[in-house]
């Protein structure tokens, strides 16, 4: 959309159904799907990690990130000590923090 003095007008749009993502039977690793928009100012992902698989520690240096679990549980483990995550859990992780995760052993 363009607006009267000629400047694109940015849109709101859904990106992607997570509910339809989190049912899934497909219980491979990794990203399940990635913001490509460009010019944007966040980078974000639906990530899955099986049953009793983890993400090692690691840390983002320049973004914060926002960890949202969509199904099952797991647990998020930082240098205050692990903290128990379940289905709509919605963490901060700020940038420069320490953490990993590991999955539950069912789901």
């Amino acid at each position: 959309m363009t607006s009267a003095d000629g400047d694109d007008v940015p849109l709101p749009k859904a990106l992607c159904d997570t509910a339809a993502l989190a049912a899934l039977d497909d219980a491979s690793a990794g990203a399940l799907w990635r913001l490509a928009e460009p010019g944007r100012q966040l980078d974000a992902n639906v990530v899955r990690v099986p049953p009793g698989q983890r993400v090692g520690t690691h840390r983002e240096p320049d973004l914060d990130v926002l960890l949202l679990v969509l199904a099952g549980h797991g647990t998020l483990t930082a240098p205050d000590g692990p903290q128990t995550l379940r289905q709509g859990t919605l963490t901060w992780l700020p940038h420069g923090s320490t953490r990993s995760l590991d999955a539950g052993p069912e789901d």
